[in-house]
């Protein structure tokens, strides 16, 4: 579901056809439920979860699993949500481990408004406990698949490359999940995918953490269907506060910028935070659906200021001299003045949208919007209408412009690539398709040169 580590291009399809074999397999690899003398057959997220993040990960740890096995994407979803949601339906207690006396302290030292008890579950025992749970599940299913899980879906042509380029750490982690409502159990008509990107800085925990919980925490807002762009911004809010809360716990102190797409049914809605960006192609031609958060922005650089903060040129325009964007996930020491609260938009989808391109700043900061589209017909043309590698070439075209930067780019095809090469290159740019932006904030002037990130 979500990785950091370098990715070539991949190609998400419903495989429903592979449902009844895969789980076969699966249960000749796992022919009995764990022991507790049995290693774990993935990695336990952390020493301990609070009751909040347990959803998240127990769901990022089924879909890791069960995707590095090749299940079909809408199996691999369902599984993942039904084994979590029976877990959650159980007496969590027997994982709880106590706060040690300083982290007790620690919690003392919290706002009113956090002071609520926080509840941490032993991870180690509560992945192996789950990793039973999705045993017994896969078991039930052997004999009758439901529906959900076999339901076809809507197949989405999606080119991922992820590098680390010549950082000494890859810091980006990124989403793709065309099975947003297996995922969730949403039952609804509304057919949802769901992209993001996520550049991290100072460590990779915050980009971890957002990679897991923004879309986990979306899709739980009550406003999900009447107001998805609302439910993705308080995501992000929430999202924000919640690694806040661990960042205290374990003294950590890396951010992240984001950016994510949620589509549902016919419409498009977008939220960011930093200068992470995504662009929509339609008909060969740019439209502009967000404005990237970076200190020098005026609002942004008023914001700042009547906290009491300030915005200060050193290499870059800095907040308080020292990180290069305004707005994240984390960064617990810069809070207020990088703030967490995202902003988000809204479009309907006519049918004659090319593609969605999403990429942290490692790529934009050396890749002008408009020269996307040109590359990317480029790319189609020498493929013959293939667009599955299509993002190695656009990471490549980043490294080749200077970028030293992680590079995470990609591309969510909205039409058959094939017949975006018959149609031909019909423009690098249109001013009033970026006019007809539908609740947009108002768009500011960008720097010729986009600031290096911190």
């Amino acid at each position: 579901m979500s990785s950091g580590a370098p990715q070539k291009s991949s190609q998400m399809a419903s495989g429903a056809e592979e449902t009844p074999g895969f789980l076969d397999t699966l249960l000749q690899d796992f022919p009995a439920p764990l022991s507790p003398e049995d290693p774990l057959p993935w990695k336990a997220p952390g020493t301990v979860l609070s009751q909040e993040e347990v959803e998240g990960e127990l769901a990022e740890l089924a879909m890791g699993f069960l995707g590095s096995r090749k299940a079909p994407p809408p199996l691999a979803a369902a599984l993942a949500h039904e084994a979590v949601s029976q877990l959650l339906q159980t007496d969590l207690s027997e994982f709880r481990k106590l706060p040690s006396e300083e982290e007790e302290e620690e919690e003392e030292d919290d706002d009113e408004e956090e002071k609520a008890p926080v509840t941490l579950l032993d991870a180690q025992s509560l992945a192996r406990s789950f990793f039973n749970r999705l045993w017994e599940v896969a078991g039930q299913w052997q004999k009758q698949v439901p529906l959900a899980a076999r339901a076809s879906q809507r197949q989405w042509l999606v080119s991922i490359h992820a590098i680390r380029n010549t950082r000494r750490k890859m810091e980006d982690r990124h989403v793709s999940l065309p099975s947003f409502n297996q995922l969730f159990g949403l039952s609804d008509p509304v057919d949802r995918a769901y992209f993001a990107v996520f550049d991290g800085h100072g460590g990779v925990d915050a980009a971890r953490y957002a990679a897991v919980h923004v879309h986990t925490t979306a899709a739980r807002q009550p406003e999900l269907t009447t107001d998805p762009a609302g439910a993705l911004r308080e995501a992000f809010r929430r999202t924000d506060q919640m690694f806040l809360r661990k960042a205290k716990r374990e003294r950590l102190q890396s951010g992240t910028t984001g950016v994510c797409a949620l589509i549902a049914g016919a419409t498009l809605h977008v939220a960011w935070l930093g200068d992470s960006q995504v662009i929509l192609v339609q008909q060969g031609q740019v439209v502009k659906l967000m404005e990237p958060h970076r200190p020098e922005r005026q609002d942004e650089k008023a914001r700042i200021e009547a906290l009491g903060g300030f915005v200060s040129h050193m290499d870059c325009w800095r907040v308080n001299g020292t990180l290069a964007v305004s707005r994240a996930i984390g960064d617990v020491f810069q809070k207020p003045y990088v703030s967490g609260e995202a902003d988000a938009a809204s479009r309907v989808l006519t049918g004659s949208e090319d593609y969605l391109l999403l990429a942290c700043d490692g790529f934009f900061d050396v890749v002008p919007h408009q020269e996307v589209v040109g590359l990317v017909q480029s790319h189609l043309t020498r493929q013959q209408g293939s667009g599955l590698h299509v993002a190695e070439e656009l990471v490549a075209a980043a490294r080749e412009r200077g970028s030293h930067d992680n590079i995470t780019v990609m591309v969510v095809f909205l039409r058959d690539p094939q017949e975006l090469l018959e149609g031909g290159n019909q423009g690098e740019g249109d001013p009033q398709a970026e006019g007809r932006r539908q609740d947009l904030p108002s768009s500011l002037p960008e720097p010729e040169t986009a600031p290096p990130r911190s």
